[in-house]
């Protein structure tokens, strides 16, 4: 009866879903927070809102964003008329030379950062959630799945992941979303989802090609299954890359089917 019950077990598949890309389509909402946030940094920025260009910008750099507080420096940089091209192709050194030139602290940035989002969310939430919208047929998708078989990595705050969630009618128990506030990374998370689930297979579904290469590097993360959601923040030249390091590929359609 043991037998049968780990094989069981075997069977099941966990889902470990990054959010941000692959869940929510935030690109909208990151930018016009960055944009808020760093009105309270440069006093020259004067409109309350950032113009549809630099909206529509954004997405295209998107991509290369690992933590919302970055959405800061990127808005800055295309105010400032940094083209998209050279954000895209120098990010880590423009980001950097930003944050040395103007004496910012990241801590300060990501406090900010989170402040200026819960503000607007006091101030109008219903606005605020309708610039989160999810993917479109995620929502069936993740009830499909049911929560108890899925876990949210993310590097995004709880909170604001689970209002997103319950705005779209998904309940997700607290301990099943890894947010910024646990403090750990991904490829951490994924070790301790290995030692709750040893008898279950896991896949690992994230729109960050770096952050797939760095998890198939490690030797003990080796039983994860992973996958590059074609559908979120990643460059066709992303997408080219995950075939030569061995990292399948999903679109949007197959995930759903598949779930």
């Amino acid at each position: 009866m043991e037998t049968n019950k780990k094989a069981q077990k075997n069977n099941e598949l966990i889902y470990a879903l990054d959010f941000d890309g692959v869940i929510c389509d935030s690109a909208i909402e990151t930018s016009i927070t960055g944009w808020k946030a760093a009105r309270k940094i440069w006093q020259d920025i004067s409109s309350t809102l950032p113009p549809e260009k630099l909206i529509t910008d954004f997405r295209q750099v998107r991509p290369f964003l690992e933590t919302g507080y970055e959405a800061i420096l990127i808005m800055r940089l295309l105010d400032q008329g940094v083209s998209v091209k050279s954000l895209c192709e120098s990010y880590a050194i423009l980001l950097k030379q930003l944050i040395c030139n103007n004496n910012l602290d990241i801590n300060n940035l990501k406090k900010l950062f989170g402040d200026t989002r819960d503000d607007w969310i006091k101030t109008n939430i219903q606005e605020w959630l309708q610039m989160n919208p999810f993917f479109e047929d995620i929502q069936q998708a993740l009830k499909k799945i049911a929560m108890h078989h899925c876990y949210i990595i993310t590097t995004k705050q709880e909170r604001f992941v689970q209002q997103i969630l319950q705005a779209n009618n998904i309940q997700c128990q607290d301990n099943r979303i890894y947010g910024m506030e646990k403090n750990k990374s991904k490829a951490e998370t994924l070790l301790e989802l290995i030692k709750k689930h040893p008898y279950q297979r896991i896949v690992f579904i994230e729109d960050r090609l770096p952050t797939l290469i760095n998890i198939k590097h490690k030797p003990q993360l080796q039983t994860i299954k992973l996958q590059l959601a074609t559908w979120g923040y990643n460059t066709a030249e992303d997408k080219q890359k995950a075939l030569t390091h061995s990292i399948e590929t999903i679109n949007l359609k197959q995930f759903i089917a598949d779930a």
